[in-house]
């Protein structure tokens, strides 16, 4: 038997030494040949050549295996042919090398997918068969994509999925994309639980809590202590669609799950049902701490705050340990008011609405921690009244605000709202403040921005371009402008386009950044526009 080939190498020479002689050279890696000898480029190149045919007739053909069951149907109407080949150019940018530095005037097309994702999910379209690889590929590669993909996606894209290891992300996300189940059999209904994928579970789950609250708890009680900690988590969230006093003993009993965040969840829960027990001993605890004083001229708020943290608060979902920087007693006294119901306050003080009550003196410097909490438990139990009341007028500085200076919890306020309030509570901000604290406030209003509210944003954006301001230091604002703004105003925003004179003192070459992200801007919103007229279109096969 030969022990070497054609080439005089050894058969017995790895794969890998060819390749490492090949990347080193052959001069600083030489490959030696049956008789000591170095082998040559020439020598090497023909024995790797040798070795991929010799590698390859080894190969044996694979064994036959069962064909997948063929994708389910999706019954939505297919896309415009306009919009189909939008999304494959949106697609297309979006795996196209970034440019860095300066965007200059073009829309930036990477960032228009989710807003043509929402527009495709909100006229009921299917995706595209042949678009499905770089759907989820997308959405692989951002998270921020996966809601509205797999909801476009639908039954075909969750069976594309399960296919690829890749894509298994998918299968865990959410229910989004899953077929709705059929609920009228109830065997049907069993085995789906016991065998479905996750996303599968979740869609039966929520359609049983639409249908049957009750079977959709037996249901899930059923393997409740079997489940993993994450998937019971998922399933303990889904209760809060359509949340009653029937949940409450299951929830009761989901206080002692060994699971830390299930436990918190389960409490949060009962907290939002007034009538609760847990809600009555967090009110109970509460009321104990947080009482009117009359000692004075005038009605204030007395504060003393628990000394422990006994074991039957660490049941109702109380945490123990405070945050680095926290206080305990402190940290104790918030968790009891936010879990506390907000109607408790008005009557043990007299009737008093919300605004009145967040309008008291609270005495010994207790009135941040209060009012913290209490913007909590308005978001929690989303009470538009109590969310009016510690937002305050836009124009009063956050400083001064009734509720919190955190722009997080104001966002988290506005988002109780109504759409069309918030949007103007947002405005008076803008005008009041101008954009430099309002990002995250604008990113809680509803798209596209009422009208309001996207000329309160342009015309601040306007005064910073005449006051020379740094362009970039709006790029945030100027991005979510692109976005949101309503596409009529296009027209409107075309006088922006020109560059201006520099003021004195003004950044240079600002004027033209500036110059540069109104055209973006303008242009965006018109391709905008011009890809709701191709959803608007009838589909086509």
């Amino acid at each position: 038997m030969p022990t070497s080939d054609t080439t005089g190498v050894p058969l017995s020479a790895p794969w890998e030494d060819l390749v490492t002689s090949a990347l080193l050279g052959t001069d600083r890696r030489p490959l030696r040949m049956g008789d000591g000898a170095a082998a040559g480029p020439a020598a090497l190149l023909d024995a790797a050549a040798v070795h991929t045919v010799r590698r390859r007739a080894a190969l044996r053909p694979a064994g036959r295996t069962a064909l997948p069951k063929p994708a389910p149907a999706d019954p939505r109407p297919p896309l415009p042919a306009a919009a189909r080949r939008r999304l494959a150019q949106l697609l297309a940018d979006r795996s196209a090398p970034s440019g860095g530095g300066r965007r200059g005037a073009a829309p930036d097309l990477t960032e228009l997918i989710p807003q043509w994702l929402a527009s495709a999910g909100a006229h009921g379209y299917r995706a595209p068969a042949e678009l499905l690889p770089a759907l989820l590929d997308a959405a692989r590669a951002r998270t921020d994509l996966r809601p509205h993909v797999l909801e476009f996606a639908g039954p075909r894209g969750l069976w594309l999925a399960a296919l690829n290891p890749e894509w298994r992300f998918a299968l865990r996300a959410s229910s989004r994309g899953a077929p709705r189940p059929d609920t009228t059999d109830p065997e049907e209904v069993g085995v789906l639980w016991e065998e479905g994928l996750f996303a599968e579970r979740v869609a039966l789950l929520g359609a049983l809590r639409e249908e049957d609250p009750g079977a959709a708890r037996s249901l899930l009680a059923g393997t409740w202590s079997s489940e993993r900690a994450e998937d019971r988590l998922m399933f303990l969230d889904s209760l809060r669609s359509g949340l009653s006093a029937a949940d409450e003993a299951f929830l009761e009993g989901a206080l002692t799950d060994r699971s830390r965040n299930v436990r918190y969840t389960a409490a949060e829960l009962l907290s939002a049902l007034p009538d609760s027990a847990l809600a009555r001993r967090m009110a109970a605890r509460a009321t104990s701490c947080v009482n009117p004083d009359r000692t004075g001229d005038a009605l204030s708020i007395a504060v003393e705050a628990p000394h422990e943290c006994d074991a039957a608060m660490q049941r109702d979902g109380v945490v123990p340990t405070p945050p680095s920087g926290r206080g305990e007693r402190s940290w104790w006294l918030g968790q009891l008011v936010e879990s506390t119901p907000l109607c408790v306050w008005r009557e043990r003080f007299g009737g008093r609405t919300a605004q009145a009550l967040v309008a008291l003196p609270v005495a010994d410097g207790w009135s941040g921690e209060l009012h913290a909490a209490w913007c909590r438990a308005a978001v929690r139990q989303r009470d538009p009244d109590w969310a009016r009341a510690l937002l305050g007028t836009p124009s009063t500085p956050p400083a001064n605000g009734p509720g919190t200076a955190s722009l997080a919890e104001r966002s988290k306020l506005l988002a109780t709202l109504p759409p069309g309030e918030r949007a103007l509570w947002v405005a008076g901000f803008i005008a009041a403040h101008g954009l430099s604290d309002a990002f995250q406030l604008l990113g809680v209003c509803s798209v596209p921005w009422h009208g309001p509210l996207g000329r309160s944003v342009v015309d601040a954006l306007d005064i910073a371009r005449d006051a020379g301001s740094y362009p970039w230091s709006f790029s945030g604002v100027m991005g979510l402008a692109e976005r949101c703004l309503d596409p009529a105003e296009a027209e409107r925003l075309a006088v922006l386009t020109t560059t201006p004179d520099e003021p004195e003192g003004a950044s240079p070459g600002a004027g033209g950044y500036w110059s540069e992200a109104f055209q973006r801007l303008v242009s965006t919103l018109r391709l905008r526009g011009t890809m709701d007229a191709e959803l608007a279109q009838g589909g086509t096969e």
